[in-house]
């Protein structure tokens, strides 16, 4: 009750541009550095989940700025457009690096990625940070978020309905289904637009999606408890095909989605693991 709450109130006040940090390119860099500093899953989705955010924020900032600099401007002073572009571009690797650090110390206090690795990677690419700088970006992630970053993810709402499937009876083996899961949340954060994108053009039966559709569909792209029951659907259908019905059934009770959206998601998923158009 307390997830779907927060789901509902997250969708509720969702802004414009959300997902837009959440391209391929950046939730894999973000996956790989994960993986190559042996954090879990968690760390990494909430790693995505922080820097989505940030960023977000840090772009509305710099856009308000923007505007009251006209002014100046025209006296000759303040930034071009151009000069704020370019400290999102001259920060943004660095800004990453400082949500992994920070998601690392939410969930694996025992392996937490300190300053030196961060530094020593950071070098390896050619950048000059010093360990003050870190700190700083860390501590400018932390104020422009007012310090509010343990942020859920998709992954417990996964685990967390995972759990009350388990209770109210439904005869799954936890661990491969846990497992699968795992791959499929992986699979739909990389592969998010293509899986989105034929959803909505399945609920609007139409292939060309107009601006105000596209909009409008936001929300569905950043449900979790939506994506989450998805996930566990098709997870079971690839494992356990013959109790597929059934737990959709109880996931409809548990989340009050409805079969047809989570047979839908399902779908969708599937076709891209497939590559197939075949219904």
């Amino acid at each position: 009750i307390c997830l779907a709450t927060e789901n509902e109130q997250y969708l509720s006040k969702l802004p414009d541009q959300a997902g837009c940090f959440k391209e391929t390119q950046i939730v894999e860099f973000v996956f790989l550095l994960s993986e190559k500093w042996h954090l879990d899953q968690l760390a990494r989705y909430q790693a995505v989940e922080l820097l989505e955010r940030f960023m977000i924020k840090q772009v509305e900032q710099i856009c308000k700025s923007s505007r009251e600099n006209i002014r100046y401007r025209e006296q000759g002073q303040g930034s071009s457009w151009s000069s704020l572009k370019d400290q999102i571009y001259d920060t943004f690797l660095l800004r990453l690096v400082s949500c992994i650090q920070l998601a690392s110390k939410l969930s694996l206090h025992y392996n937490i990625v300190n300053s030196d690795t961060a530094l020593k990677f950071l070098q390896s690419l050619k950048y000059s940070y010093t360990k003050q700088e870190l700190l700083e970006s860390e501590l400018a992630v932390l104020e422009t978020l007012h310090f509010q970053i343990n942020v859920s993810t998709p992954l417990a709402y996964v685990e967390l309905l995972l759990e009350v499937l388990g209770h109210n009876g439904c005869l799954l083996p936890a661990k491969p289904l846990h497992q699968m899961c795992m791959q499929l949340l992986d699979f739909s954060y990389l592969k998010r637009d293509a899986i989105y994108d034929t959803l909505l053009k399945m609920a609007i039966e139409n292939s060309t999606p107009s601006k105000l559709q596209v909009a409008k569909f936001l929300t569905v792209k950043e449900d979790f408890m939506l994506l989450a029951v998805g996930i566990i659907s098709t997870s079971v259908f690839i494992l356990n095909p013959g109790h597929w019905k059934q737990v959709v059934e109880h996931l409809n009770c548990i989340t009050g989605v409805t079969s047809q959206s989570i047979l839908e998601f399902s779908y969708a998923v599937l076709k891209h693991i497939v590559g197939s158009t075949t219904p």
